[in-house]
């Protein structure tokens, strides 16, 4: 029904009709906006994580080389107590690849799930665990093939798999382009950390290290904490790197591309949280390994304390340097804010 002009309801404006593809009108010039479904607080709940295949390989082959070298360094060593001590120095970093590679393979399979519409939290769950495990069994078979029968041996099979299943349940959470990037962030740490041994010797003099006991350790002291601030800053950096393509990636495909500042946040510390994780199963299911490397004579003891020490300091920076550079980058990423249309007129 047409209004007349005497009629009070002209001056009313009409209610906005909703739109048949389920948008509404939002402004008076005919502009609509698609309404967007809620994102989890993280933003990142309905992204997929880019490059998992390519990411997965790097993860499995840097636990194939970890295995490897650990083997290849326990064949060259004399039997019994130089072999103990070389399985207790190298089984944190076996550990530490376990787990990144045991997360990166789970996650690349509850992304295929993900892809074909199969995103149910209990289906999710249970072939994340299984992709961990498939991974624990692979390399628990291959340390029990591969490496002499000693007392240490079963000790490195079983914590690598606890290690790899754990990374496994680790790729169950529904954030998974955050999860992706963890990973992309700690095997670029490990890489990182394993290429800075080459530079310990240099930074040893260049600290001052000498005759002294006082100057060795202060020198230690600062090379360890070196390593970790320069660990922490490319763990940040590449967590990101990996977020800012996946949001990217989403926002060329139509997807919903919101990555909110928790997402980065929990990125850039994921590779040191990845770190502490494998001390505590180092602590537990390597305990046996750990003691009787510590019992061979006092200073191996007292360098079994120190080596544990230094890791958990290790966590600790790299948790805290990669949350903060991450968190940082992704502030300098941002934009200015829109201005009103009321704070341009009064201007």
């Amino acid at each position: 029904m047409t209004k007349q002009p005497g009629d009070s309801s002209a001056t009313e404006p009409e209610q906005a009709s909703p739109v048949a593809d389920g948008s509404s009108p939002d402004r008076a010039d005919g502009v609509t906006d698609r309404l967007v479904p809620d994102t989890p607080a993280l933003g990142a709940g309905n992204l997929l994580a880019p490059g998992l295949p390519v990411l997965t390989l790097l993860a499995l082959g840097w636990l194939a080389a970890m295995l490897w070298s650990t083997r290849a360094a326990i064949d060259s060593a004399a039997a019994g107590v130089t072999a103990i001590s070389l399985s207790a120095f190298a089984l944190p970093g076996v550990i530490s690849a376990a787990l990144v590679a045991g997360t990166a393979f789970a996650l690349f399979g509850v992304d295929l799930l993900a892809h074909r519409g199969r995103d149910r939290v209990t289906l999710r769950f249970v072939a994340a665990v299984a992709g961990g495990l498939l991974i624990g069994l692979a390399a628990a078979v291959a340390v029990n093939l591969t490496y002499a029968d000693t007392a240490t041996t079963n000790v490195i099979a079983g914590t690598t798999a606890a290690a790899a299943i754990i990374g496994g349940a680790i790729a169950a959470t529904r954030t998974t382009p955050v999860v992706g990037a963890v990973v992309a962030a700690a095997l670029g740490t490990l890489v990182f950390v394993v290429a800075f041994s080459r530079a310990r010797d240099p930074l040893f003099d260049l600290f001052g290290a000498g005759e002294t006991q006082e100057s060795l350790f202060s020198a230690a002291r600062w090379v360890s904490r070196t390593e970790s601030l320069l660990a922490g800053l490319v763990a940040g950096l590449l967590a990101f790197g990996y977020l800012t393509w996946a949001r990217r990636r989403a926002a060329r495909r139509g997807g919903p591309a919101a990555l909110r500042w928790p997402a980065y946040l929990l990125a850039g510390a994921g590779p040191g949280l990845l770190l502490l994780v494998a001390e505590v199963i180092l602590r537990i299911g390597g305990r046996e390994l750990l003691d009787l490397a510590g019992a061979l004579s006092e200073a191996d003891a007292v360098a079994q304390t120190s080596l544990g020490t230094s890791r958990v300091d290790n966590g600790i920076w790299v948790l805290f340097v990669g949350a903060l550079t991450a968190l940082i980058a992704f502030g300098r990423s941002l934009g200015p804010a829109p201005r009103d249309e009321d704070d341009l007129a009064e201007e």
